[in-house]
């Protein structure tokens, strides 16, 4: 009987088939396609089967002579969504998909799978899913893509598209596409576009967006094909976001040793007179520290303080401190975002050895008027940001100054009257977005001091920047900047005695800098950035000329000119999920140019003006000496745990400006020395190593990380050395090696009533002057503590809300005392008693230790009012600690005596008020 029906069914499909191939004539001419099937039944005897839904209206035309049915239909339905499929004497007509009599072998073993992705090419065919199950959730609207072919197929299929608005059909742009339970996602470009790689089969897709509708559709794909979205506006009420970026970045990131501030939260924090102080606040976090109280520049991991690069909207600050470094030339409230690399350095930097502080202004509010200010006890600072094109463009103004001048002037002490100490600074900045792919933004910035010390002379110096930044987004993957940047600082003295001896003197430096920057994103793995700049130096190392009827003479050191130039690139490299490296190479050089005078000095002897044998004169523009090497950059991450990884990284450096002073903290007085014939760059290495933590939703964040840093070609200076006006400056000049190491710990609470930090670091920094001659060798051409090695830095800072108004902050600092020079004996001559020093820097001040504490009141909370308002109470200092600035001795009278200088030896209580509209 089997057999039987086994003949039967083979009798049937072969007449089946035979009718398939019988030749058919057909001549039609727009016709619906619904006739021609219908004429199709009239000429076999077939029967087509349908939904008519599924058929298209647009008409259709044909001639067809002597053609077998199979090859008839194949030809009608090939631009359509339709395939057939012949069962007995019936055509059934199916949408999309193709019908099979029969299931593949593991068909039921793997009802669960629906795609099975495999790392070759392979077919998808069939493709079979799960029916459309009914639950009480909305359902999925069903959308078919392609037509089902039984030729192979590919692993991906690509589905493209555009998101627009359904009020107004306006674009969409950066919304987010993704397919349920899988890792596939992008986002539309600015015009609204975007692109899905998908397997074949059912894909729920689904929009994700602020502003607009979430939507959903079930994705039936078979081929390559287009879909789009018309999203409806969607406004939801919501109770309190936090919207955090990066907040695990601290682990994530590739580079180590890298710390942000977050400018809004540092107003809590106790500093003295009430100054937000972004600069003030960077001292507080590991590796980084400052050479005493009220001392302008930092030192970062054991570097000297002209070893830090100080960029303002990428332009070169060279003083950014007021009053000797009591507060800073930075507005707090014109900065957008601050970025300090103490470790990794990206290949983009260049040009010192320790660190590099990025500072970026925040751009203008281009939809309406705001505004922020404060008026402290000493100073006063507004920011106004203006909307000039509505939605596109906005200038940002700045203002800050002091009026302690008038305070002075109040005082009754008759002895004040007549001093002079005054700063103000001002930023402008003004942003323009042409159109979605370029950005403008246009800053410029001028600082003023004056001071007196003395009633005979005033002091000034300034910094003024002019900086562009041209962005353009060529598409997702690639984005270019031009960047032009031009820096000046002067510095002048007043002198007006009561003999023939008055005389104005200063210097100055000016850098100018281009730079282009570009970021490419091969793909998921590979990151790349890539450039190009360069720099001009023109240095005035000093002049003075008399003032009135002086007997003074006038004198001009003669200008200094350098050229350094630069190529660089780096990647960002996703080994594995794991495994994160980020490799640069820069590639910097420098010319020192004429007009120049090179002096050649007589070999075996050491450098002294009576040891010069011949000059060499340079024209201008003329090349005296260059210098150049390859700087690298290695940094990489490799994740433990999700929340735990280890970094590790090299960085090589070159330095081709030096400072001048013979100070142990940077001083408005320092002079710059480009690299010449006779002083070389400076050189470092660095590496490091370190552990990043992140615990309970990166709630806490703690960092242990340990540094060695080698320095070559570092300066330091005779005994005595006379830097100022100096045509021969080179003979004052040691250059040795330096050496740093230690290491840093971070605990950091970001969430929560408790919030701040606490960091710690040990650090060492040494130097070796081991020069040829005797008067270049320093403590017998041994390594020294140099002037900023302060082996123990601890700070904690703190602040705890009590309510969403009310809160309580606090600073506490310790650090060990800097070295120093003592006198170990005396002798007499002539009946006056001298002192006989140390070795260099054998010695320590008292250890440094402070507190301060502050009451913030924030004002009421209601949205509809003139300002936001925010007090601050604070007192530095609480504990009166008389911390020792300097420790100096002097012979008086024919005795020494020692002296001990402080800036603040008592509490300083202080009350700002700041508003925000």
């Amino acid at each position: 009987m089997r057999n039987w029906f086994t003949c039967l069914f083979f009798l049937i499909v072969f007449t089946v088939d035979a009718q398939n191939q019988e030749k058919i004539d057909l001549q039609f001419s727009n016709l619906p396609l619904k006739e021609v099937l219908l004429q199709i039944e009239t000429k076999t005897n077939f029967k087509f089967y349908y939904n008519e839904a599924w058929l298209p209206q647009q008409p259709v035309s044909g001639n067809y002579r002597n053609i077998s049915l199979e090859e008839l239909l194949k030809d009608l339905l090939d631009n359509t969504l339709l395939n057939f499929h012949f069962l007995n004497e019936r055509i059934i007509l199916t949408q999309s998909s193709v019908l099979y009599e029969e299931l593949p072998d593991n068909f039921f073993g793997n009802r669960d799978v629906q795609v099975v992705e495999q790392e070759q090419e392979e077919t998808y065919n069939p493709v079979f899913f799960e029916g459309i199950k009914k639950t009480s959730e909305t359902p999925l609207e069903t959308v078919n893509i392609g037509r089902a072919e039984r030729s192979a197929g590919k692993k991906r299929l690509s589905l493209t598209g555009r998101v627009t608005s359904a009020e107004d059909g306006q674009p969409i742009p950066n919304l987010a596409i993704s397919v349920r339970n899988s890792e596939i996602g992008t986002v539309t470009d600015e015009n609204g576009y975007y692109k899905l790689r998908l397997p074949p089969g059912v894909n729920i897709v689904e929009t994700r967006s602020l502003g607009n509708e979430d939507l959903a559709k079930r994705v039936v794909i078979y081929n390559d094909g287009e879909l789009d979205f018309s999203l409806k506006e969607d406004f939801q009420q919501l109770g309190e976001v936090l919207l955090e970026s990066n907040p695990d970045s601290n682990v994530s990131d590739a580079g180590g040793g890298k710390e942000e501030i977050n400018v809004e939260e540092i107003k809590n924090i106790p500093l003295v007179l009430g100054e937000r102080d972004i600069l003030k606040v960077s001292a507080t976090l590991p590796g980084i520290s400052s050479a005493g109280e009220g001392a302008a520049g930092f030192n970062v991991r054991g570097g000297r303080a002209d070893q830090n690069l100080i960029l303002l909207d990428n332009a070169v600050i060279y003083n950014p401190a007021h009053f000797f470094g009591i507060f800073s030339a930075l507005n707090p409230f014109t900065t957008g975002a601050v970025d300090i690399y103490k470790g990794h350095m990206p290949a983009h930097f260049g040009g010192r050895l320790s660190s590099v502080f990025d500072i970026r202004t925040k751009d203008a509010n281009v939809d309406e008027f705001a505004g922020e200010g404060a008026i402290g006890p000493v100073t006063g600072n507004l920011t106004l940001e203006v909307p000039v094109v509505e939605g596109k463009s906005g200038v940002l103004v700045g203002f800050r100054s002091t009026y302690s001048d008038w305070i002075l002037r109040s005082l009754d002490e008759e002895s004040l009257k007549d001093n002079e100490a005054s700063f103000y600074d001002v930023v402008a900045k003004y942003n323009h977005k042409f159109g979605d792919d370029t950005d403008l933004d246009l800053m410029g910035y001028y600082s003023n001091d004056k001071f007196n010390i003395t009633p005979d002379s005033l002091y000034g110096y300034s910094n003024r920047l002019l900086s562009l930044d041209l962005v353009h987004r060529f598409n997702n993957r690639h984005q270019g900047n031009l960047q032009v940047t031009n820096s000046d600082y002067t510095f002048n003295i007043d002198y007006a005695g009561e003999f023939t001896n008055d005389f104005r003197s200063g210097y100055g430096i000016n850098e100018t800098g281009i730079k282009t920057h570009f970021k490419y994103k091969l793909n998921d793995r590979h990151r790349w950035d890539y450039g190009v700049s360069g720099k001009l130096y023109l240095v005035n190392p000093g002049e003075i000329e008399p003032r009135g009827e002086s007997a003074i003479e006038p004198r001009e050191v003669a200008q200094e000119k350098g050229l350094e130039a630069a190529v660089f690139i780096g990647d960002d490299y996703e080994v594995t999920k794991k495994l994160l490296l980020s490799a640069g190479l820069r590639f910097s050089m420098f010319a020192a140019l004429g007009e120049g005078v090179e002096r050649i000095y007589q070999e075996g002897a050491p450098r002294r003006e009576s040891s010069v044998i011949d000059r060499v004169d340079y024209e201008n523009n003329e090349v005296i000496e260059t210098y150049g090497g390859p700087e690298i950059r290695v940094s990489g991450r490799y994740l433990l745990q999700e929340d735990l990884s280890v970094k590790a990284s090299y960085n090589s450096t070159y330095q081709y400006i030096h400072t001048l002073s013979t100070n142990t903290t940077a001083s408005p007085t320092d002079t710059y020395k480009l690299s010449d014939a006779i002083i070389k760059p400076q050189r470092a290495n660095q590496y490091s190593l370190g552990l990043y933590k992140n615990f309970f939703n990166n709630m806490y964040e703690v960092s242990v990380e340990g540094y060695y840093k080698k320095s070559n070609d570092i300066l330091d200076y005779k005994v005595g050395a006379q830097l100022f006006l100096n045509e021969t400056i080179e003979t004052e000049i040691l250059q040795g090696e330096g050496e740093s190491y230690g290491g840093e710990f971070l605990l950091k609470k970001t969430k929560g009533d408790l919030n701040g930090w606490l960091s710690y670091s040990y650090s060492r920094s040494f130097v070796k002057l081991a020069g040829e001659f005797k008067e270049e060798i320093v403590n017998g051409g041994d390594y020294f503590p140099s002037n900023f090695d302060k082996p123990h830095d601890f700070s904690l800072v703190a602040n705890y809300k009590f309510t969403k108004r009310f809160s309580l902050s606090a600073n506490f600092v310790y650090q060990t005392g800097r070295p120093i020079t003592y006198p170990v004996g005396k002798y007499t001559y002539n009946g006056a008693e001298y002192v006989m020093y140390s070795d260099r820097n054998e010695f320590r001040i008292p250890d440094y230790y402070r507190l301060d504490l502050s009451l913030n009141i924030e004002g009421n909370h209601k949205i509809e009012k003139l300002a936001h308002s925010f007090w601050n109470i604070s007192i530095y200092n609480v504990l009166g600690r008389n911390n020792p600035y300097s420790v100096f001795f002097v012979t008086e009278n024919e005795k020494v005596k020692a002296y001990k200088t402080s800036i603040f030896a008592i509490p300083v209580p202080t009350i700002t008020y700041n508003f925000k509209f």
